[in-house]
């Protein structure tokens, strides 16, 4: 079987090949200062024609979303409720939903239409999905206090977790790496964090964001790296 996997950031497009469990090419396309206007755009259309796919796996970390407990059920206040962390545009976002049964929370998040439609255009079977449900799929929590890590190019996502209770998720678009350290920092003062009862774990990009993990280290006692991205291997992808 030949699967296509799609991972959208802030500022780029991840694309890998795989069939069966080898991947056979893995790309990355990120917005720069030269870039033309729909660089992205075209890098689509070129993956997308690539191959005859059987099937798709698509992967937003878009930073537009919201976190809501499992069972929430009105769905048409979902744009309302992503307006409140981001400006939202219902004509050209489509509306989607992502549930995490093992913490037992949801996550409304929004996706280019234009994106959306090229995708569903090839009337094969795909999968929608958010980085944060994906990145939650993933943790295995033991500890009473633990901030999850996950490192993007210019980009950032993290759990707090509570005794397996989500206490916060925060999804960062940021060009610093000094920034991610103040905003993680700042999120622990906020929620009653101390940073010597608290476990940190990171994910990733953490070789490309080689700075934030050495001034974290200068700061917290427990930390782990988890898993770092090589080639042909990235976190949220495989």
């Amino acid at each position: 079987m030949n699967v296509l996997n799609l991972l959208f950031t802030k500022d780029g497009l991840i694309y890998q090949i795989a069939k069966n469990k080898s991947i056979l090419e893995e790309k990355s396309y990120f917005v720069t200062e030269e870039t033309p206007e729909n660089f992205i755009t075209d890098q689509l259309d070129n993956v997308l024609i690539k191959q005859r796919f059987d099937e798709i796996h698509v992967i937003s970390s878009l930073n537009h979303f919201t976190l809501m407990p499992e069972g929430f059920s009105e769905h048409d206040a979902g744009f309302e409720l992503i307006a409140y962390n981001a400006p939202v545009d219902k004509e050209n976002e489509e509306l989607m939903l992502s549930v995490n049964k093992k913490f037992k929370v949801q996550f409304y998040y929004t996706f280019p239409k234009n994106f959306y439609n090229k995708i569903k255009e090839l009337a094969i079977p795909v999968h929608f999905n958010f980085s944060g449900e994906k990145f939650l799929n993933s943790i295995t929590n033991k500890n009473n206090k633990e901030i999850h890590i996950n490192l993007y190019h210019n980009q950032c996502e993290f759990f707090a977790i509570d005794n397996k209770k989500i206490i916060l998720y925060n999804n960062l678009d940021v060009n610093s790496e000094v920034d991610f350290l103040y905003f993680v920092m700042f999120t622990l003062s906020k929620i009653d964090f101390g940073i010597n009862e608290t476990n940190f774990f990171a994910y990733g990009e953490t070789t490309e964001n080689e700075t934030f993990i050495s001034e974290l280290q200068k700061f917290v006692k427990n930390l782990k790296i988890v898993f770092d991205n090589i080639p042909n291997k990235n976190f949220i992808l495989n």
